[in-house]
């Protein structure tokens, strides 16, 4: 019995590192990658040791494109996701909050609309949302990638709040009413204080998400000093002359050390936000 324990515990932990090995891979192979001779990196591809190690592709990828530096897209990307990640905090609590708590006409109809819009993909909004933004003059300005997240944001992050909110018992809203408190002050001192480990879960998605995003600054921008840095990746390739592969992966392995940083230092309240908002009060 305990040789056949013995055996399974082997299998079992070898099977989860060689599935844990084949995730990272990918991000393995690109940090190799970007340390590769520029002839290396596909002709020995499958290889994740380099023959030399060449830190130049990081000081040609930093320096960018004529008198644009690749900073430039990472200062981009920074503003667009902090206030992408302020307005989304900022809307979807508040319009959380509003279905959770408040009473009001048409809030079941209005709730479903919302949860309708949940199955929308991205494809089937995005023409009428151009053209929208075309005619209020916002195309090739981060407008039309930062507002949104003031107005309602992603209904997904709305509905992670209401039921974390619906979480949070109704007995404190009666006694702060007692006390004389407005639905806004049930809301700023008692609902939001509350509310910290979910609001640390939507801003720690919603920065992956706006740091990621491609599609949007690519309808939107024009302007290359108004790329984000998904966007400045891209200029790295080049379909009708040489591509420089070397600079772009190491500008790639940089582009991903903010995301891995938020997730070092933050993944605690990831965790309790996902796991809190599934066990009711």
């Amino acid at each position: 019995m305990q040789k056949k324990s013995t055996q399974k515990t082997i299998i079992y932990h070898g099977s989860i590192i060689l599935l844990g090995f084949l995730m990272i891979y990918p991000i393995l192979w690109t940090i190799a990658s970007s340390l590769k001779p520029e002839d290396e990196i596909f002709r020995n591809a499958a290889s994740l040791i380099p023959s030399e190690l060449k830190w130049e592709n990081y000081l040609q990828g930093w320096e960018g494109f004529g008198n644009l530096s690749f900073s430039t897209f990472f200062v981009n990307s920074t503003f667009v996701t902090t206030m992408v990640v302020i307005g989304t905090l900022f809307s979807s609590t508040l319009v959380a909050f509003g279905f959770a708590r408040v009473k009001f006409r048409f809030r079941t109809p209005l709730f479903v609309c919302m949860i309708v819009t949940l199955m929308l993909p991205q494809q089937v909004t995005l023409i009428p949302q151009y053209i929208l933004f075309h005619n209020l003059g916002w195309v090739n300005t981060y407008l039309p990638l930062i507002v949104p997240a003031f107005i309602g944001g992603i209904p997904f992050f709305i509905f992670l709040m209401i039921q974390f909110i619906r979480g949070i018992p109704r007995e404190l809203d009666e006694a702060a009413y007692i006390d004389g408190a407005s639905t806004f002050g049930i809301f700023w001192r008692i609902i939001l204080p509350l509310t910290t480990p979910a609001l640390a879960t939507v801003a720690i998605f919603s920065f992956y998400w706006t740091w990621d995003d491609f599609m949007t600054p690519l309808v939107y921008l024009n302007d290359t000093k108004l790329y984000t840095v998904a966007l400045g990746l891209q200029l790295f390739s080049d379909p009708s002359s040489l591509s420089a592969w070397g600079p772009m992966f190491a500008m790639s392995v940089a582009s991903i050390l903010p995301q891995l940083l938020v997730f070092l230092f933050f993944q605690k309240y990831l965790v309790e936000g996902i796991t809190a908002g599934s066990v009711k009060g």
